[in-house]
């Protein structure tokens, strides 16, 4: 059995220019799966279907025989276990949040998937637009007591602080994009939200959190338009600061996965959200797969079941596996198509 290795950001809600340095001195503590590795999906744009995703790469990989947790958390519509054809659990991370159990162990309940196990988002009483920094790191800190080769991360919409933490909390990170021109374009912003609160968030504090306060105004007195122009700007004006910046670069690792391909020619959107990663970002980013469109998608959602369970013919399903497959290869060896 293959498991990965983790390597774990202190993150905080709060990066003003009087604490950036305090919040890097610090993400370090977060503690680490002992054995494992973390999966987020994310994408900004809602309806590109990170939760019909999310829930049938865990059941995939549950299927090739790894232990699997699959995590809701979108902080703004919380029905994962829908999707997953489960009804919602009596306990969730609210719960844990709230003081009402000790351990995310707690809350965390099996399916009756083998290998399966499935933790519950937050509750309509939790002002989830409020929670706290404290209560972020403290939720992102506890999946260290879960046993399990596999933590899958489901994110909502959006660009916030809490859903763009917990995309760069996760060792895998894949951008959900569907080959529409809105969700294209909401992707790009997202990735672009999430690079420039890493570098902000890193653990070497390079100082150019002003210039990447600048750059977000797509009007800015520098001429920065992209991030790779901020790559070469650090570069030229203070070289060292410019290396540390490379480095925090080459860690940040992407997946692209495309979903609901409806023509061959869809396939090449993929491939162009690599390319304007390597671009315009400065990184390789790897396009893991895509999947088809198929109406089986929403007929099983309408009987409350994963795809991969109520067509287990279907195209789609060979097409999760290839993908389930290509997370647990060595990224050297992977394969779309």
């Amino acid at each position: 059995m293959i498991f990965f290795s983790n390597r774990r950001k202190h993150i905080s809600g709060n990066d003003s220019n009087s604490n950036v340095e305090s919040i890097s001195s610090r993400r370090n503590q977060i503690s680490k799966l002992e054995y494992g590795t973390s999966i987020a999906i994310g994408g900004g744009k809602g309806g590109i279907g990170k939760s019909f995703l999310s829930s049938n790469l865990a059941i995939c990989l549950a299927r090739l025989g790894y232990k699997v947790t699959l995590v809701d958390l979108d902080l703004g519509s919380a029905n994962l276990h829908t999707v997953l054809g489960i009804n919602n659990p009596k306990m969730g991370i609210s719960d844990f949040l709230q003081g009402r159990c000790s351990s995310i162990k707690d809350v965390q309940v099996k399916t009756e998937i083998p290998n399966l196990s499935f933790i519950g988002g937050f509750d309509d009483q939790l002002n989830i637009a409020n929670m706290s920094s404290e209560d972020k790191d403290r939720l992102l800190d506890s999946f260290s007591d879960l046993d399990t080769p596999f933590l899958i991360l489901d994110l909502g919409a959006g660009t916030t602080e809490h859903t763009l933490d917990f995309f760069l909390y996760a060792d895998e990170k894949i951008l959900a994009v569907i080959p529409e021109p809105t969700s294209i374009e909401n992707a790009y912003r997202f990735l672009k939200s999430a690079f420039y609160r890493q570098i902000i968030l890193s653990d070497s504090d390079i100082g150019i959190k002003d210039v990447i306060d600048q750059v977000m105004d797509q009007k800015n007195a520098l001429g920065i338009k992209t991030p790779a122009d901020l790559i070469q700007h650090v570069v030229s004006m203070e070289p060292k600061k410019g290396t540390e910046l490379l480095e925090i670069i080459k860690g940040f690792n992407l997946h692209v996965l495309l979903n609901q391909v409806r023509a061959r020619r869809d396939i090449d959107v993929g491939y162009s959200v690599k390319s304007v990663c390597r671009k315009y970002f400065g990184f390789n980013a790897d396009f893991i797969g895509y999947i088809d469109y198929d109406n089986a998608v929403w007929q099983a959602l309408r009987r409350r079941r994963p795809l991969v369970l109520e067509y287990p013919s279907s195209n789609l399903v060979g097409q999760f596996l290839k993908i389930s497959k290509n997370l647990v290869k060595p990224k050297s060896i992977r394969e779309v198509g």
